[in-house]
Formats: C-alpha cells, sequence, structure tokens
C-alpha cells in the first residue's frame, strides 16, 4: 500500500469521526473514490445514501430502530395468508367461507398472495442471474435470517414459495416496458436450470435469495411501481458493498442497511422505472435525450454524426441510464463509479455527463463506423477503465 494511499485512507478516517460529519468535505473526498479498507465504502454509502444522519450521536438509536422495522417486515410480509404464529403478535386465521383461495375479491388476502407470487417468481428469475461471472451471489451468506429461518417459525420462506408455487394460467413475465413474455397456460416452469444456482440446505441461505428478500418487500411495500425488471442491478452492488464490509457489527445488518439505502436511491431514481411518466420532465425520455443534448453543445461533430444514422439515444442511453451503468462494466468497475455518482449532490446530472463522456472518448470508432458497427460499440462498450471515463466527465462537468 503506498503512503499515498495510506494518507488517503487517514482523510476518510478523520472525516468520518468527527461527531458531525462535514458533507461538503465527505463528499470531494468521495468522488475521487473510495477505500474499501475498514468498512469506508459502505460506511460513506450509508451517509451519501441519506440513510445514516451526519450527526453520529444518533446513529446508535437510528440503526437500532430500522433494523427493528425491517423484522417488521419480514414478521408482517414473508408470510403465508393465513398460517401465523400467535407468539408474533398474528392470530390464526383460517380459510373460511368469505375468504377462500378462489376468492375473486381483489381485497382477498389469498388473491394478493397469488398476485405476490407472480412478481415474486419474477424476482427470483432475476436474482439468480444476478453476476453469474461471479461466485458471491451463489455463497452462503454468514449471518442468514434467523428470523425466516427458524424451523419452530411457522413462516414460509421465499424459498418454498417459488418451489411450490406452478402458475397454472398464463406465467407473466413484466420488464420495464410493461407486460411481455407471457407462456402459454399449463407450461411447465423450470424453477431451476442447470445454468443458474441451486439452493442451500435449510438452515443456510445464498446471498441471492437475501436480494430477493429485499426486492419482495420493497414491491409490497411499493404497489405503485412493484417490481421491474432492472432493480435487481440496482440493488445487487449495494449489498455487494454492505455484505463484504471488513466490519462484522456492520455486515451482520447487510440485509437491513441494503433494503433502507436502495429505496433511498429508488426515491430518487424510481421515474426511471414508471411508464407512464416516460415523457414527463421527470421521465426517462427526457433524460435520453438530455444526453444527445449535452453531446450536441460539447461535440457537435460526433452528435450530427449519430442523428445522420438514426442512432437513437433510446437505443443505448435507456440502459445506461436506468441501471446506473451496472451493466456496462465489471462489478468492480460499477462500484467506484457509484462512489463518484453517490458523492455528487446532483448525482443523475453527473450520470448524464458520465455518458456523455462515454460517447467522447470512443468518438474517432463512430465517426468511421457504420450504423450496425456504432450500434455493437454502444451496445458492448469498449473501454474498462473507469478511471478516464468519470475523469473526461469531471473535464466535462468543470468545462460548463
Amino acid at each position: 500500500m503506498s503512503t499515498a494511499y495510506k494518507n488517503r485512507i487517514q482523510e476518510f478516517k478523520l472525516a468520518l469521526t468527527e461527531e458531525k460529519i462535514n458533507l461538503k468535505t465527505l463528499r470531494e473526498l468521495c468522488f475521487n473514490g473510495i477505500p474499501f479498507e475498514g468498512g469506508i465504502r459502505a460506511l460513506c454509502w450509508k451517509v451519501l445514501l441519506n440513510y445514516l444522519p451526519p450527526d453520529q450521536s444518533l446513529w446508535g438509536a437510528f440503526l437500532k430502530k430500522q433494523r427493528e422495522l425491517y423484522s417488521q417486515f419480514l414478521k408482517e410480509m414473508i408470510i403465508q395468508p393465513g398460517i401465523a404464529k400467535a407468539n408474533l403478535g398474528f392470530s390464526r386465521e383460517d380459510v373460511t367461507m368469505e375468504d377462500h383461495p378462489l376468492n375473486p375479491n381483489p381485497d382477498s388476502r389469498w388473491n394478493t398472495y397469488f398476485k405476490d407470487n407472480e412478481i415474486l417468481l419474477q424476482i427470483d428469475k432475476d436474482v439468480r442471474r444476478l453476476y453469474p461471472d461471479m461466485a458471491f451471489f451463489q455463497r452462503p451468506t454468514e449471518y442468514p435470517c434467523r428470523l425466516i429461518l427458524d424451523p419452530q417459525n411457522d413462516y414460509e420462506t421465499l424459498r418454498r414459495r417459488v418451489e411450490q408455487t406452478t402458475l397454472k394460467a398464463q406465467t407473466v413475465n413484466r420488464n420495464r416496458s410493461g407486460v411481455t413474455n407471457v407462456s402459454s397456460p399449463g407450461k411447465p416452469l423450470n424453477l431451476y436450470p442447470s445454468n443458474e444456482y441451486e439452493v442451500l440446505p435449510n438452515g443456510c441461505e445464498a446471498h441471492w435469495e437475501v436480494v430477493e428478500r429485499i426486492l419482495f418487500i420493497y414491491a409490497k411495500l411499493n404497489p405503485g411501481i412493484a417490481y421491474v425488471q432492472g432493480m435487481n442491478e440496482i440493488v445487487g452492488p449495494i449489498y455487494y458493498t454492505f455484505a463484504t464490509d471488513p466490519n462484522s457489527q456492520w455486515k451482520e445488518h447487510a440485509e437491513a442497511d441494503t433494503f433502507f439505502c436502495f429505496t433511498n436511491l429508488m426515491s430518487e431514481n424510481r421515474d426511471n422505472f414508471i411508464k407512464s411518466l416516460d415523457d414527463s420532465q421527470c421521465g426517462i425520455t427526457y433524460k435520453m435525450e438530455s444526453v444527445y443534448s449535452m453531446l450536441k453543445e460539447k461535440d457537435l461533430e460526433l452528435y450530427l454524426k449519430m442523428e445522420e444514422q438514426n442512432i437513437k439515444p433510446q437505443y443505448f442511453t435507456f440502459r445506461w441510464l436506468t441501471l446506473l451503468l451496472s451493466q456496462e462494466f465489471l462489478l468492480p468497475d460499477v462500484i467506484r463509479i457509484w462512489d463518484t455518482l453517490f458523492s455528487d449532490e446532483d448525482r443523475f446530472h453527473f450520470l448524464i455527463l458520465v455518458c456523455c463522456a462515454m460517447l467522447i472518448l470512443i468518438r474517432d470508432k463512430l465517426l468511421a463506423g457504420d450504423f450496425t458497427m456504432n450500434m455493437r460499440l454502444l451496445q458492448d462498450y469498449p473501454i474498462s477503465d473507469v478511471h478516464t471515463i468519470l475523469t473526461k466527465a469531471k473535464e466535462l462537468q468543470d468545462n460548463s
């Protein structure tokens, strides 16, 4: 470890030991990348994502309250209607004439249960594919959720729920563009293809199962948006960062802390996932067009070339913007980009600068290429050095 890097770690430690963290100083430090050592990155993200308040004297009580709240969500939402334990504050409600599995009433708990299963199956399918080139998400967590996995509980775990669910009617996969991939009725549901994760023995759970639970609870608490394909790509790097924290006191609560940080980030980013808002000023179409507006201002020649070839921003910036570049780079590089994005107060404006920088850095190839070659470049971005990209984005910001 170089002396300069050691000094940098020391700067972070100083900033994070102040009773009231100076957010301006912390943001400036984080902008150039956050060290992993000592759990510094995980702690900084919790502050930058407005989870932890700057006043450290409030942390103990705040974290206790949030983690208890998350436990309450687990108790209330990951439970089969009609099966509950009295000693956990629930009363047993048997199937009745008024509420039974075939009850067509939209307020029926059974109706809700079956609708939730559709969402759960989509989440399950997506989280199993999270960073397939990394073993991390398949490995068992050191801190499985005892509340859910305790054999004494009458809870039906999400794992069991997925295993037992076969939708007799059409299986619907919902992605960002609405409802797609409607399979034929009666088609067998292959839940565990050979190239996807196998489940672990009872009492253990893999990291992907924790991510699945976070997304399911988010969907239950946010019925207006529920779950849309791609959210798994946003929660993944946050959970990975918290679940690999070298400080076990923080790592133990990675699930609850990830849930609240993801919720905060989605409160800023959720409009990108709501199709009815696409063409509004807060929607994704406006943001995609902003990339081209900025390109026109910074590099007119390249902008005109893209226009001439009819390469529309939605062909590639849709994924870049909605998923915060999480699918364009390897996970360590995504995390490095997010250090900078999270540290910028106007993080989504800086994301547009990053997208513009990515285009300008491959301008020579784009100017020389035809439509097919250029689309291939944009769909599989050729530069892997994220430091170069972030430096260019900062340069564009400084010259605005």
